[in-house]
């Protein structure tokens, strides 16, 4: 099923963006886990919408209401179902649509897979919006993930042009991802931020918008973990990772400058570090093979610009088949990038969870 992922850990995303209500259902969650809901409250808050100038202007509190998995806290055994209610959605902003498929949106490929059936308002099951009940589920394997020393955490490398340091692929810790994490808007460098913000205000006023990269890194993961071929830690996060909309484009460690490299230079010369076994530098992101090294897990992930802008666009009718003009309405995000960054932390989640 394409709406699920997992299989120790299944996850299982239901709803639309404008249905009554989203969700998830996890299997595979042991009895006798203590959830601190206060973390997983705050976590889904990064992603909510509405809180600021960058983000949409629709309004959406993202409280999850956890109906079965859990009693007084803590875990049953049962799959835990959670549901997150829409309570801002604005249908009639989306009723031209249906035979006006937006540019660079799911609208036309959906309309001819699903024979014009397709749930067009807020893009349906292909929007966004279904990134908070994997923010939920993310969340909750996060928790179980750092009762294991494994920290995750993601900050903004890069918004129409503008660059944030990366991590230090060597010597990045869980100190440094608990503190970028914690940030409102997640960077390494804050000076920046003024700059990068203008960006996205100047995208805004022109009825625009931008995309970026986000960097994500892992710490605490022991070699070993993974499989070769098909399910190597590349693959399994790659796939979780674009469950993401508006991901475009995933590289591991040193990605694709790798391709403008020597051998001896891309190559991590083995050394022993505090009484093991480590590499001197990182270029292979801490996988091996599609296995873990030991070395921080870190990759980076492109995010195309927000496709719904207010600016005149070409499509075509699919009722007359004529071209027409096509200016979009409704609340939509100059840029996604920083509400995406626990996205990619979640999925990131969910994909070792299930290889750990």
């Amino acid at each position: 099923m394409s709406c699920s992922f997992g299989e120790k850990f299944k996850i299982t995303v239901f709803g639309q963006s404008h249905s009554e209500a989203i969700g998830v259902v996890i299997d595979g969650i042991p009895a006798g886990i203590k959830l601190d809901t206060d973390k997983i409250g705050a976590f889904m808050s990064r992603r909510a919408p509405g809180k600021n100038a960058y983000s949409t202007k629709r309004k959406e509190t993202d409280i999850p209401e956890i109906v079965s998995g859990v009693v007084n806290g803590i875990t049953c055994g049962a799959p835990i179902c959670a549901t997150i209610r829409n309570s801002d959605q604005h249908s009639k902003d989306y009723s031209k649509l249906k035979i006006l498929p937006r540019p660079s949106h799911s609208d036309f490929a959906a309309y001819v897979k699903h024979n014009g059936f397709n749930d067009i308002r807020g893009g349906g099951n292909f929007s966004g919006r279904m990134t908070a009940p994997m923010c939920f589920a993310g969340a909750i394997a996060m928790q179980i993930l750092e009762e294991k020393g494994i920290r995750i955490a993601a900050h903004i490398e890069k918004i129409a042009g503008i660059r944030d340091e990366r991590f230090d692929p060597v010597n990045v810790d869980a100190e440094q991802l608990k503190a970028v994490s914690s940030k409102e808007f997640p960077l390494i460098n804050d000076c920046v931020k003024d700059e990068i913000l203008a960006k996205i205000e100047e995208a805004r006023l022109d009825c625009d918008s931008v995309g970026g990269v986000i960097e994500c890194a892992v710490t605490g993961l022991p070699a070993g973990i993974g499989e070769p071929m098909f399910e190597g830690i590349e693959n399994v996060i790659s796939q979780a990772v674009f469950a993401v909309p508006a991901i475009k484009g995933i590289e591991f460690g040193n990605g694709f400058d790798c391709a403008d490299l020597r051998g001896i230079e891309n190559n991590d010369d083995f050394i022993i570090k505090d009484s093991k076994i480590a590499t001197a530098t990182n270029n292979h992101g801490g996988i091996l093979g599609g296995i873990t090294s030991s070395m921080p897990l870190i990759f980076r992930v492109a995010v195309k610009p927000t496709p719904s802008i207010a600016k005149p666009q070409l499509t075509v009718n699919l009722e007359t088949m004529l071209p027409e003009e096509l200016v979009i309405e409704g609340r939509h995000d100059p840029c996604i990038v920083p509400r995406a960054v626990p996205c990619i932390e979640a999925v990131t989640a969910i994909a070792l969870i299930n290889l750990i």
